[in-house]
């Protein structure tokens, strides 16, 4: 082929491409640098467990801000008998300096066969939590934000590793060829934004798709979701032809990694306009239902990750909102009640409704923040971050429910008895999905990399 047949194949390769560009042509960069050649069933990998897999699909409710652990599962009465005073263990060394010590206001009551406590905050999830596996000795390296997101997401606190997310989807794949495999729901734009669902070097196709869920319109949750000008056999047809042309250019000139991106992102987009416009109506869900999980982002993001995960996405983060919105610096005892109030029906909804359609047994619920906040005060009536220990759960998918795991000091500020680190929850997710955390690895610039790096293991005192 000489120079202007060459110019003539890129130009109308590109023009249909623009003209295809229609219908889901800002499904956002989650979906348009895949790598491998487009065919229906590429999104359909065979499983590539190590073992048999206790959980088939993740759903991650993300308190992004950083909760205090204290006010939920991990009840502290020496905070009351020491309150205002900073004795030895309450003086460890966070972001911020911190005052005396900082009691918190809210009761705890035993609840279900287990009789693990729970706060008052939380009466509707109460219900739920001989389900749930609370793990009180969580700690994290860094106490900021943008490193201690990294790690929760991407395992390492520098920026340049894929997230969780695309680890699942390398090692797994998708089970619906019609969704992307990783969603993640967040009502705004958290701290470091789409890093936290990211690739990185793995291929883009295993990258998070964003979706901004203030509006429930699903038109709106994923902008130019229909091709308006063209019929879907008239776009089979177009794709079939943009098929034949790039297979000629990687024949002639070797495999080129951005054609077959772009390629399997319209692949996505075209099959998304049928599945996605009902996947994403709240609308087709019963009006019991609805009522069930109550009103508010949070709500919606629930019930969200409930028809994504039942329609085959392996992966979906719901973060709470925002920004950091349970980064109570100050006012924390005002705060906490009304970003409890926002998540205890939803979740209890939640986890009711997947066990109810038989899905919680195979899906790994996992809810916390980056990190926990101190039980020291910050400005008399905040709560610093706190990294030392702070509390997370599971529930489902092969976990054990109505039982706690580790504990922190007296105070609550250090986690001191079976210490679970970031790696070590990371481990243990894998394995749920059947695999090994040390032999889920990438070749990358000479070295083989993995999600806990060279850390990590499994905790299995808490496994089914």
């Amino acid at each position: 082929m000489n120079h202007n047949q060459q110019a003539s194949t890129n130009l109308g390769r590109r023009q249909i491409l623009q003209q295809l560009g229609g219908g889901m042509g800002m499904l956002g960069a989650s979906q348009l640098f895949a790598s491998t050649p487009p065919t229906p069933t590429n999104f359909q990998i065979s499983p590539g467990v190590h073992f048999p897999a206790k959980a088939k699909r993740v759903i991650h409710l993300f308190m992004n801000g950083g909760p205090y652990q204290g006010d939920f599962f991990d009840p502290k009465p020496a905070l009351k008998k020491y309150e205002g005073t900073k004795p030895k263990g309450a003086d460890l060394l966070t972001e911020r300096p911190t005052g005396g010590l900082f009691p918190s206001p809210f009761k705890f009551k035993k609840h279900g066969e287990s009789g693990l406590q729970v706060s008052e905050l939380l009466p509707k999830l109460s219900q739920h939590i001989d389900d749930i596996c609370v793990l009180n000795s969580m700690h994290a390296d860094n106490p900021n934000h943008g490193p201690a997101l990294l790690q929760m997401n991407n395992g390492t606190i520098i920026p340049t590793r894929p997230s969780m997310g695309a680890w699942f989807l390398y090692g797994l794949g998708s089970e619906n060829a019609n969704l992307p495999g990783y969603i993640v729901l967040c009502p705004g734009r958290p701290v470091r934004f789409s890093i936290l669902w990211n690739s990185a070097f793995l291929p883009s196709k295993f990258q998070g798709t964003y979706i901004n869920h203030s509006t429930i319109q699903p038109e709106k949750m994923i902008p130019h979701l229909s091709n308006t000008r063209w019929k879907p056999e008239s776009q089979r047809e177009q794709l079939d032809l943009l098929q034949q042309l790039n297979a000629e250019h990687v024949h002639q000139r070797g495999d080129d990694s951005e054609i077959g991106a772009r390629m399997e992102a319209m692949e996505t987009a075209y099959r998304m306009q049928f599945e996605a416009s009902e996947a994403f109506d709240l609308n087709r869900e019963t009006q019991t239902t609805r009522d069930a999980y109550g009103e508010g982002h949070f709500s919606n993001g629930c019930l969200l990750a409930r028809r994504m995960v039942e329609r085959g996405v392996r992966f979906v983060q719901v973060y709470y909102g925002n920004g950091q919105p349970w980064d109570t610096h100050s006012k924390h005892n005002e705060t906490t009640p009304k970003l409890c109030k926002a998540i205890d029906q939803p979740i209890a909804a939640l986890l009711g409704d997947l066990k109810q359609r038989g899905l919680l047994e195979d899906t790994l619920v996992v809810w916390g923040g980056e990190f926990g906040r101190t039980p020291t005060s910050e400005s008399g009536s905040g709560r610093d971050h706190n990294h030392h220990g702070f509390t997370m759960w599971m529930a489902g998918g092969g976990v054990k429910g109505g039982m706690t795991y580790g504990e922190t000091d007296e105070f609550g500020f250090k986690a001191v008895v079976d210490k679970m680190h970031v790696h070590d929850l990371h481990a243990t997710m894998l394995h749920l999905l059947g695999l090994n955390h040390e032999q889920l690895t990438y070749r990358h610039a000479g070295r083989d990399f993995r999600l806990t790096d060279v850390h990590g293991r499994v905790v299995k005192e808490i496994l089914a």
